[in-house]
């Protein structure tokens, strides 16, 4: 009996849902039943989301305040912190919306250079260091008295207090140091003065343009993410960009 009814079922006709009638054409696509449950699907979900506001905005008490009250804006549909922008931070965003990411990028890149060149030049001279020198010197007992540090670094007893540029007693006899009088060596030394303040401006500057360069690029991260929308776990300021936590998404 059970051989009968499998000849049966195999016999049995698969029907399909019928296309658009001629004479309903101009109404467009007929419906099928996969395209109903996703509509109905829709707006079941769209009802129960419209349910649940409905009874949050009822269970809500009318006294309550909170920050986000003030610090946020609908803008389009979708709601918009309100950051509190400093002098540098609009500086930031001007430079933003008026150039590219890869301008940003080639200033950020002349400004690495010239900091190396600047420092290149600089490396010979006295850096005020508030770190404490820990060189330690091993002698036998006794010699502690008569223990010479000057001869001992074989250098001028002027020069110990130097951290760097300390050559030794031979070296500076091989100098020919040229006369120079007062006035020289005061411009030399306001000479010195300028290209550190120089140097200290540049990396100030690289420093601003990397943050832009960062912040510029999470933006277009963000634009990408259409789908789900990250999370911002942290406000930027003019020293970093915002910090946003990215949700999962497996790649196939």
């Amino acid at each position: 009996m059970s051989s009968w009814k499998k000849a049966a079922k195999a016999n049995q006709k698969t029907h399909k849902e019928r296309h658009q009638p001629e004479s309903r054409k101009h109404l467009g696509l007929l419906e099928k039943k996969k395209d109903y449950k996703k509509r109905a699907e829709d707006y079941h979900e769209k009802g129960e989301t419209l349910k649940l506001l409905r009874k949050r905005t009822l269970d809500k008490n009318p006294d309550e305040f909170y920050f986000h009250m003030i610090n946020s804006r609908v803008k389009d549909g979708q709601h918009h912190e309100l950051e509190e922008e400093d002098e540098h931070t609009v500086e930031q965003l001007k430079l933003m919306q008026t150039q590219d990411i890869k301008y940003i990028n080639m200033k950020r890149t002349q400004e690495s250079r010239r900091i190396e060149k600047l420092q290149a030049q600089l490396h010979m001279t006295d850096v005020a260091n508030s770190t404490p020198n820990t060189h330690i010197f091993f002698v036998d007992e006794g010699e502690e008295k008569d223990f010479d540090l000057a001869k001992r670094l074989d250098t001028h007893p002027s020069l110990l207090n130097r951290k760097t540029n300390r050559p030794r007693l031979s070296d500076l006899n091989k100098l020919k140091l040229p006369n120079m009088d007062e006035q020289v060596a005061e411009e030399a030394k306001k000479v010195k003065q300028r290209t550190y303040k120089e140097l200290s401006k540049r990396i100030e500057r690289e420093r601003e343009l990397t943050v832009v360069q960062q912040k510029m690029e999470l933006k277009r991260h963000l634009h990408d993410a259409k789908i789900m929308k990250p999370k911002r776990v942290q406000r930027g300021t003019k020293v970093c960009p915002p910090v946003y936590k990215f949700q999962y998404m497996r790649k196939k």
